[in-house]
């Protein structure tokens, strides 16, 4: 088992940093990833938790309704929505979903080479600075990039008291961030962010914003020319392995005005994914899954996630770092009979485990904690996953 976690190690450093990186073992594949809950420390804040998953604000707000984002307290049982239901579009370039404020990124492959995709949380344009539809392509990269405000921006700061420079430096000052990617729509980027709480927000003119580690790692992966098809999809259905996903998120008034609780583009996106309509039964599901609008994907029929009870183990998120730190305490501290990989997981995605009671999986959490130095979680996981 040592040389396994030895050879993971190797593995998991020549991973690109920050990716949240799946298989799409088939052209068909739209269901990726897996919901787990987290038991959160006291210092947490759901912003901790979600940014270490590669997840936006809110996603992780959204998905835990009865928490405080800045103070849920110790030992709450957070919701962590890693599972994702790919947008209805095809599986090539860029593609961003503005209601779920999460950008997909399908590579280029070579004959023989495993399809994936790379995914994302993003911020976009704010009511009034709506982020355009439509589609169009990369076709600039700049990395340190200045920033030229436009006159509009320039008289709104100036309105409130609040007056920008003609031009931005490069620098931590820069609402830009360190990298910068240009779309064919006139004015509009791909970017970092000086401020990365804005992250999973409409808080931009228009522009989307990425987290620092992850605007670094697309720049890096994304060629120049890509495609970019930005939609608005809140509602998602998928079949996998012959069971019904469905997932619902907020509309945003400026660009779907409906009224009450509309099922309709729930029920077109359920016909998409089958040729039939639900069962009487499940109808009250459906229903409830639109009204609640989470955006936590789930089973037809299940009201909450499937997470397996009773069945303990210890994540420490999704990041590069989170990885190979966690994969290092398996050898350090000789765990090496609790090394667990998931099923269907981000590449890389490891756990210890696992455990029969939530004190024991603690014991060892506080060893990893204590020789990482950083936050690992006692953790409940989808049972797909295990």
């Amino acid at each position: 088992m040592t040389n396994l976690i030895y050879a993971f190690l190797g593995y998991l450093i020549l991973l690109p940093t920050y990716a949240s990186t799946f298989d799409l073992p088939d052209e068909n594949t739209r269901v990726v990833g897996h919901n787990l809950v987290v038991y959160s420390y006291e210092e947490d804040t759901l912003l901790d938790i979600a940014r270490r998953f590669d997840l936006g604000y809110g996603e992780i707000v959204n998905a835990n309704p009865g928490l405080d984002p800045w103070l849920p307290g110790s030992n709450q049982r957070v919701i962590v929505p890693n599972k994702f239901i790919l947008p209805d579009a095809p599986h090539e370039g860029i593609v961003i979903n503005l209601a779920e404020m999460r950008l997909y990124y399908y590579p280029k492959t070579q004959k023989g080479q495993q399809r994936q995709v790379i995914t994302h949380p993003i911020g976009v344009g704010r009511e009034g600075w709506t982020t355009p539809l439509g589609k169009t392509k990369i076709i600039q990269k700049k990395k340190d990039p200045t920033w030229t405000p436009p006159a509009s921006i320039l008289a709104e700061h100036l309105e409130k008291g609040d007056p920008l420079p003609k031009v931005v430096p490069a620098g931590p000052d820069n609402p830009l961030g360190a990298y910068a990617m240009r779309l064919a729509m006139p004015g509009y980027l791909l970017h970092g962010t000086n401020r990365p709480f804005g992250v999973g927000l409409r808080v931009s003119h228009g522009c989307i914003r990425l987290f620092p580690e992850d605007i670094e790692h697309l720049f890096s992966v994304v060629p120049l020319s890509t495609p970019v098809e930005i939609l608005y999809q809140p509602y998602k259905a998928a079949l996998h392995n012959e069971i019904l996903y469905m997932e619902a998120h907020e509309t945003q008034d400026d660009i779907d005005s409906r009224e009450g609780n509309n099922m309709t583009p729930m029920v077109s996106a359920i016909l998409k994914a089958q040729d039939k309509i639900l069962a009487d039964d499940d109808w009250p599901f459906a229903e409830q899954l639109v009204r609640e609008h989470q955006g936590v994907v789930k089973s037809v029929g299940k009201a909450e996630a499937d997470i397996v009870e009773g069945v303990w183990f210890i994540h420490a998120g999704t990041t590069q770092q989170a990885k190979i730190k966690l994969a290092q305490a398996l050898i350090t501290l000789k765990l090496g009979d609790l090394f667990w990989p998931l099923k269907g997981a981000a590449e890389g995605e490891v756990l210890i485990g696992p455990f029969t009671s939530q004190e024991q999986a603690e014991q060892v959490g506080r060893e990893v904690r204590g020789l990482t130095n950083m936050s690992v979680w006692v953790a409940l996981i989808e049972s797909d996953a295990i």
